[in-house]
């Protein structure tokens, strides 16, 4: 025979009761019974057996040896899911962006010359220099937080002289400017199918969203300057374009 044991619930008119009988089956079983209703229950059932069958064990699972914590003195602490061509992508990146960075210096030099004196375009192109160090300097210090090691390669020596005898060397200038971007472009995708070939989804989340959508805009950026100066020639033309320019990043 099933006793009931009954407690007086908040609810008007309901009772809460843990039934014996059922108890036995079930020991987490509870059933609200409504006194006017009469053998309407409403049966809540709360199970004590895990729901995937898996328990979180830390002081077990942290002796697993890829979580150990190295103690050779020259092995870093942080290091882990970084695999040794996801570092050297990013050291190649660094080296990428130098490049990039000392061709654009040396773009500055030539427009920042006293018989060049194209104002507008010294600028640009030395705020674009500092913009890729800036890149090279910001993956060095991921290169650090992931625990790689920065590894910088030689430069490459650019050349100081960028007249053209067909397009002048504002638009030669701005048309190498063009295909230096995309060239960082195609290296930042590559670095990324690095990342997604060595599951490592947070060195690719960070190239996505510190270098990729930047990269586009610059691109396209870039391509609409070089289209004006195919349009202005190499004349007069050249020294408004470099006051617009001039004026442009005054106003940026």
């Amino acid at each position: 025979m099933a006793l009931a044991l009954s407690k007086v619930s908040p609810f008007s008119g309901l009772s809460l009761s843990t039934n014996v009988g059922d108890a036995a089956r079930n020991p987490s079983s509870l059933s609200f019974a409504n006194k006017k209703l009469g053998s309407r229950n409403l049966a809540v059932c709360a199970s004590t057996a895990p729901l995937t069958g898996v328990i979180f064990e830390p002081f077990e699972e942290v002796k697993k040896g890829e979580l150990a914590v190295p103690t050779a003195p020259h092995v870093s602490l942080a290091r882990q899911n970084y695999a040794d061509e996801c570092e050297s992508a990013i050291n190649e990146q660094i080296n990428v962006e130098y490049n990039a960075s000392y061709v654009y210096h040396s773009l500055f030099a030539y427009f920042d010359r006293d018989n060049v004196a194209l104002k507008g375009f010294a600028r640009f192109f030395k705020e674009s220099s500092e913009e890729e160090r800036d890149h090279a300097e910001k993956l060095m210090k991921y290169q650090n937080v992931r625990g790689g090691r920065v590894v910088l390669h030689p430069i490459k020596n650019v050349p100081s002289e960028f007249e053209h005898v067909e397009m002048g060397d504002a638009l030669y200038a701005m048309e190498l400017s063009l295909s230096l971007e995309k060239l960082v472009n195609e290296k930042l995708l590559r670095a990324h199918s690095v990342a997604d070939r060595n599951n490592d989804p947070q060195m690719a989340d960070f190239i996505e969203s510190e270098f990729l959508s930047e990269q586009v805009e610059a691109i396209k950026k870039i391509s609409e300057y070089v289209a004006q100066l195919r349009r202005v020639g190499k004349g007069h033309g050249v020294w408004h374009f470099d006051q617009s320019l001039l004026h442009e990043e005054d106003a940026a």
